[in-house]
């Protein structure tokens, strides 16, 4: 392909996430996001029943049984001559992990606020990721058409909270459940779900409510909100598709394009010809009955093509793209081609782990994805001992989707799942028996605490025969050292000076 046709298609390109606090609406967002965009005729409701409770995006079990999002969905679609990549993000901080992974194969977020709530914890958290990314945010003010706290308020609370400027580019019109639309400050456009005359309270109001704003409030910066410093705040109600469209013109009108990312060895451009692409997530039986097994790819530079041979740099084999596919949520098609920006799944059986790169044959990596240690230890106890071998299969399936992370104990004791919250082991608990058939429990362990361990390999090795009990290997086979408490963490530390423990391990990199 041409260079400039090249370069035409991935600024056509808006890959970026939703994220909040769970209940602020996010669900409810994309599914109006994904229906204003064309793509469904009817958009569900996390708390409608029957079948409009089965959101598009969220499709598995556990999540319309619970109405939470426990796994990151794409959607991809086109609008306003642009081709969106959207990912929903879990909400729940328990799943933390897989939407820090999620945020790094996007160019852009919308935050999601409850009007009446404000900035929340999980809000504060998922932001402070961004930031360390420099991911612009685009703020969405939901559930206007309730009770909610007054847009100046909440303004402030965004600037102090996040240390951020707020930038208004639309403005409610009308409060709670006199709540019918927004006025465009850009465009100087009223968009009302109802007609509005000038002598209706809630319009006066709007005139007198803009005269402040544009003598109090910071002004729309381009360059500020590339640079993650500012961000543009717009009002509205998803549950009544209310400043929906707004939100999706912004993303079209200065969403960022596919921006670079760097690798071990150089910082990669969007629109270099050849393509490069980083694993992010893997997903298992999103089809229950093929078994299959699916990786996300970011396509990081160039055009991936259906059919061309790509390098896999960790096993430094090479193989066939024979069906990349383009996603809905579950839904997929196949996908001819597809440019930096484009989030593809690549179908395949355990060869390909997140953090993986993929090239037309260099050898770099891309960085930036991470494990955390686990807040929480519990041992499996199997149900059926008959099922043994199935159980090894599924934890080390699921480990390797990112489900739990999975230590295997060098004294040859059962295996132990490590977790940020407990909701983590109600999913594992529910997808190995309706995904795999097995039944589990869960038993304590005398560990509390679990860090990688890393240095000179003699010192390592010794080390490691030395405290064989409270040795473990992770999915990679890297060491892992348990123990009983932050106390004798530290001064099993302190002991072993020349030794790194380390409580976050880079994904996809040589670790030791």
């Amino acid at each position: 392909m041409a260079l400039s046709n090249l370069a035409s298609e991935i600024s056509r390109r808006r890959t970026f996430a939703i994220i909040s606090h769970p209940d602020a609406g996010k669900t409810t967002l994309t599914e109006r996001l994904l229906r204003a965009g064309g793509a469904i005729q009817l958009a569900g409701n996390v708390r409608a029943k029957g079948e409009r409770r089965r959101t598009r995006s969220d499709w598995m079990g556990i999540e319309r049984d619970r109405g939470i999002s426990v796994v990151t969905s794409v959607m991809t679609f086109e609008y306003g001559g642009c081709i969106f990549n959207l990912l929903d993000t879990p909400g729940h901080e328990d799943f933390s992990e897989d939407t820090y992974r999620t945020l790094t194969a996007v160019d852009s977020a919308v935050m999601v606020i409850d009007a009446a709530k404000g900035i929340e914890a999980r809000t504060l958290k998922l932001f402070e990721i961004c930031r360390l990314r420099d991911i612009p945010i685009i703020t969405f003010v939901n559930k206007m058409d309730r009770e909610a706290q007054d847009p100046f308020a909440l303004m402030e609370e965004v600037s102090q909270a996040l240390a951020l400027d707020t930038a208004p580019a639309t403005w409610p019109i009308g409060r709670a459940s006199n709540f019918v639309g927004t006025y465009d400050l850009r465009a100087r456009e009223v968009h009302v779900s109802v007609p509005l005359e000038q002598s209706d309270p809630r319009m006066i109001a709007l005139g007198e409510e803009l005269e402040l704003v544009q003598a109090a409030l910071p002004e729309w910066n381009r360059e500020s909100f590339d640079a993650g410093h500012l961000t543009p705040v717009y009002f509205g109600s998803a549950m009544r598709e209310i400043g929906v469209t707004d939100l999706l013109d912004a993303l079209v009108s200065f969403g960022p394009q596919p921006r670079a990312q760097a690798t071990d060895g150089r910082v990669v451009q969007a629109d270099e010809p050849t393509m490069t692409a980083l694993i992010f997530k893997i997903q298992a039986n999103m089809d229950p009955n093929h078994r299959d097994r699916m990786a996300f790819a970011r396509v990081c530079s160039g055009q991936l093509t259906r059919g061309m041979r790509v390098k896999h740099v960790r096993s430094g084999k090479q193989f066939a793209l024979h069906t990349p596919q383009f996603f809905f949520a579950r839904d997929r098609q196949l996908a001819e081609e597809a440019y930096a920006g484009d989030v593809v799944g690549i179908p395949n059986h355990g060869t390909l782990r997140i953090g993986d790169t993929l090239t037309e044959g260099e050898e770099l990596r891309f960085t930036g994805v991470p494990h955390f240690a686990p807040e929480i230890l519990r041992r499996v106890r199997l149900d059926d001992a008959m099922k043994a071998k199935k159980l090894r299969q599924a934890l080390q399936e699921l480990a390797e989707e990112g489900v739990v992370q999975l230590f295997r104990p060098q004294d040859g004791s059962p295996p132990i799942v490590g977790v940020v919250g407990t909701l983590q082991l109600d999913v594992l608990q529910a997808r190995l028996a309706g995904e795999y058939g097995v039944g589990i429990g869960f038993e304590s362990t005398p560990f509390s605490l679990a860090r990688w361990v890393d240095g000179d390999k003699l010192r390592l090795a010794n080390f490691v025969a030395t405290n064989r009990t409270a040795m473990a290997d992770d999915l990679d086979g890297d060491p892992v050292f348990l123990a009983s408490s932050a106390f004798m963490m530290r001064r099993t530390a302190e002991m072993n000076a020349e030794l790194r423990f380390v409580d976050i391990k880079q994904i996809g990199s040589n670790f030791s």
